[in-house]
């Protein structure tokens, strides 16, 4: 093979504002094909991301050159989502260009807001999980680790959630009709990954007994790059997303015949694994759909992985010192039997020389403490779709159970409690557990989440491992959920104490002696006055509801679930409707929430219905005088969270304790400057001690209540006939009150919260929750006392940046220095 010539040098696209319009005019002319005269808005936008992208792409190369040169230790991190949201205003203030693109744009007569508005949300995630993953990697780029994102490219990713009628409907969300300008497709990286089949025992040629899996049904997965820029900073580091493609086109014999669905069918099917984000797993079909979209990109991430590892030419048993794999929640964990599989069936290695490789590569963040919550699957659907992998599964439990009882003879209670394999009922693998027997460090993400792992869910195996299980509380970029959603704070931040607090948020604590100053107060007050009436106008232009930017922003923004309590939220919402109603006073406040329900979620729909209903009736009933408004804003993602954030006064925070494991949302909210009420639970713990319990609303059961209350047996009936204030709520949603039309409609809601239990304890924390009300009522009404409380929270909240969780990451579990490159 001949030696490659050297390239010329390569043109430098500079990010001054008169090349950054050349580059406009080349790329709207000869990348989109338009003349400037009939461009419109989206073609503008299309060039402006080639534009943007062209000055990523030469820091990417010199980036991943820079770790091969380096042989830097590769970091992978591993999630079924990351919710990206938008990329052009990101990938500007990151690589600190934005105002040249302003400066460029406006010389050409042409508004950056009309341009940024043409981008879609990537919509490849759904929640806290995939918003996490891509605040992570934020910080790994922005930190100069060489961390790469694995996951898989969503054609529809989740869904796009519609309000009709008050209820949730799901449509698809067709991202990528338009394409994806900042991905690169990459279709000379390809890798089989394999389904159903049967498994083959046989002897080698040292009689040893070996595996192989036969008889398959093959789905290729192709690779789309999608660069990752830090700020400030020379590095971009890089998410590689999975695209399922059929291993053939289609079956021409069939073509031939007529039988073109046929034809086509196999192809169609294979290429499902990427279409859709979390199918619905209430069927056999979405369950077996689900756990194939796992395997798929973990094989194929893993795969990827061991080819780069192959270039290093260094043997397999030095696997864990060149490269480190997180993941993140249970969704990938089918990882470990499968590096077993490669280790074993592909390279031929001895058990426990793969077993010691793949322990020491693999680490688990665990991010859920309900044990309904903890992914299980059916033995006979895995045996079916992953013949091999259970095998596999079933070996590394007997060995670990030998271990167990070898530790801890005579407790067979214990034995069956860590077994791999639950075998109560129906068969089902237990993937929490194998993620944890698998890792060599597993972490909660935050300090209360963390010390219940070890008490409850995993006691067992904290007893067997007391050092493997560790806390990395949860953060979140501040360059994203600071200087992007809110520019004016950013500003007038950086006006106070420079730049340097988007790199160490700790410089945060430097505003203290700013919030006892008035022309400060004044300030911050004014930024979020304008943050709210930017949120104001996008109510009435979604909603056509109006809304006061002076009334308190009461906000609830995250995934519909009952352990969320949107509906303790709502009980609140009635029995300030009935005082006002009865000729009481209260600050005027406009009560916002967002979020989807699962779409096989029906009681998380049907409380999704009750707060559009119970806003029908509030917002447009005169006894309210307009002292309160309810919106539910639909299809909450990252662009629309960027709007509500800084605009929000009060954050609703407000799980049953012990039922959260962190939360971002509380942290993004606090950032911006709103007063969070809230239990002790998840992150909202640290939160108080950072801020000062005198900074926040804390109400409700603790942690150790709620145990001690489910010991003892609750019974939500008390509260029912012991607060008359209460049963008329209830008994409101019972009959029909917000649903005259439908007077049966909200029944099974009053029946989970009284036949049902109250599994989540919402009128034992009623009563407190409803008096912490009243407090955060009488602050609103001094302005002055409230700002200044604001700003304490800012100031607080350096604590939660995810840098400073990277970091620990990076000293406590990968292993690696981050090395930050200098900005260009």
């Amino acid at each position: 093979m001949k030696n490659p010539v050297k390239p010329p040098e390569l043109d430098h696209p500079a990010l001054d504002a008169p090349s950054i319009q050349r580059s406009l005019y080349n790329r709207l002319t000869y990348s989109i094909g338009k003349d400037p005269i009939t461009a419109t808005d989206r073609d503008w936008f299309y060039s402006a991301a080639a534009v943007l992208r062209e000055r990523m792409i030469e820091r990417w190369m010199e980036t991943m050159r820079a770790y091969y040169e380096d042989d830097r230790k590769r970091v992978y991190y591993l999630s079924m989502e990351f919710l990206m949201g938008r990329t052009l205003m990101n990938g500007m203030m990151n690589l600190c260009c934005e105002k040249e693109f302003s400066q460029a744009l406006e010389a050409m007569g042409l508004d950056i807001e009309n341009i940024r508005e043409m981008e879609h949300d990537a919509a490849l995630g759904n929640g806290g999980l995939g918003r996490l993953a891509a605040c992570f990697l934020d910080s790994m780029a922005t930190m100069g680790i060489a961390g790469y994102g694995y996951g898989i490219r969503y054609e529809y990713g989740m869904f796009n959630q519609r309000i009709e009628d008050g209820q949730q409907v799901e449509h698809p969300d067709n991202w990528l009709r338009y394409g994806n300008p900042w991905e690169f497709p990459r279709p000379e990286v390809l890798f089989q990954v394999k389904f159903n089949g049967r498994v083959v025992g046989y002897a080698d040629e040292h009689g040893h007994k070996r595996y192989q899996w036969v008889e398959t049904d093959d789905v290729m997965a192709m690779a789309y790059d999608y660069p990752i820029p830090g700020y400030d900073t020379g590095t971009v580091n890089n998410m590689r997303l999975w695209a399922a493609k059929a291993s053939r086109d289609f079956d021409l014999k069939y073509f031939n015949e007529g039988n073109y669905i046929r034809a086509v069918e196999d192809k169609n099917d294979s290429e499902n694994l990427s279409k859709v984000l979390y199918p619905d797993d209430t069927t056999e079909m979405g369950r077996e759909l689900r756990l194939k979209q796992q395997y798929f990109f973990v094989s194929a991430s893993l795969q990827d992985m061991l080819y780069r590892f192959a270039k290093s030419n260094v043997p397999f048993s030095q696997l864990p010192d060149k490269v480190g794999i997180q993941l993140n929640d249970t969704h990938p964990s089918i990882s470990v039997p499968e590096l077993m599989r490669i280790l074993i069936d592909q390279h031929r290695l001895d058990w426990e020389l793969a077993w010691d490789i793949a322990t020491r590569t693999f680490a688990y963040t665990n991010h859920t403490l309900m044990p309904e919550a903890l992914e299980t699957w059916p033995v006979p659907l895995f045996e079916r779709v992953l013949p091999r992998l259970l095998h596999i599964i079933y070996e590394i439990n007997h060995r670990f159970l030998k271990d167990v009882m070898h530790h801890y003879p005579g407790e067979p209670a214990m034995w069956q409690r860590m077994s791999l394999i639950d075998e109560s009922g129906e068969k089902t693998i237990r993937m929490a557990h194998l993620a944890i027997v698998g890792s060599h460090k597993v972490n909660g993400v935050a300090e209360l989440h963390t010390r219940l792992m070890k008490e409850t869910i995993f006691a067992d195996f904290n007893r067997m491992w007391p050092e493997k299980i560790i806390n990395m509380t949860n953060g979140v970029t501040p360059r994203r959920w600071l200087n992007q959603a809110n520019p004016a704070l950013s500003s007038l931040i950086s006006k106070h104490l420079g730049r340097e607090w988007l790199k160490d948020l700790d410089q945060l604590r430097r505003l203290e002696p700013l919030a006892a100053d008035a022309a400060f107060r004044d300030q911050f007050a004014l930024v979020k006055r304008d943050n709210k009436s930017r949120l104001a106008r996008m109510i009435r232009e979604r909603l056509g509801v109006a809304v006061d930017p002076d009334s308190m922003f009461d906000v609830q923004i995250k995934r519909i679930h009952e352990y969320k309590r949107q509906l303790l939220n709502v009980l609140h919402v009635i029995t300030l409707y009935n005082r006002v109603r009865a000729g009481g006073d209260t600050p005027p406040r406009t009560v916002i929430f967002g979020g989807k329900a699962a779409p096989g979620y029906r009681m998380a729909k049907l409380v999704i219905r009750l707060i559009n209903d119970v806003a029908a009736i509030v917002n447009n009933d005169p006894l309210v005088r307009g002292l309160i408004k309810v919106v539910f804003i639909p299809n909450y993602d990252v662009s629309t969270a960027e709007t509500i954030i800084p605009a929000a006064d009060l954050s609703q925070q407000i799980s049953t304790a012990g039922t959260e494991a962190s939360g971002t949302g509380n942290m993004k909210l606090a950032l911006n400057g709103a007063l969070t009420i809230g239990t002790l639970d998840g992150a909202n713990v640290e939160m108080r001690n950072e801020v000062g319990p005198e900074n926040m609303f804390i109400f409700g059961r603790t942690t150790d209540e709620v145990a001690a209350l489910y010991a003892s047996g609750y019974n939500p009936w008390v509260h029912y006939d012991g607060n008359e204030e209460l049963q008329h709520v209830l008994n409101m949603i019972r009959d029909g009150f917000f649903s005259p039309e439908d007077a049966t409609r909200f029944k099974p809601l009053f029946e989970t919260l009284t036949y049902h239990g109250d599994h989540y304890l919402l009128l034992e924390d009623y009563a407190t929750y409803v008096a912490c009300q009243e407090r955060v009522a009488a602050l609103y009404r001094q302005p002055g006392e409230w700002t200044q409380k604001a700003i304490l929270n800012v100031a607080g909240m350096g604590q939660f940046s995810s840098d400073r969780t990277i970091g620990q990451y990076a000293r406590d579990i990968w292993n690696v220095t981050p090395m930050a490159r200098t900005g260009e």
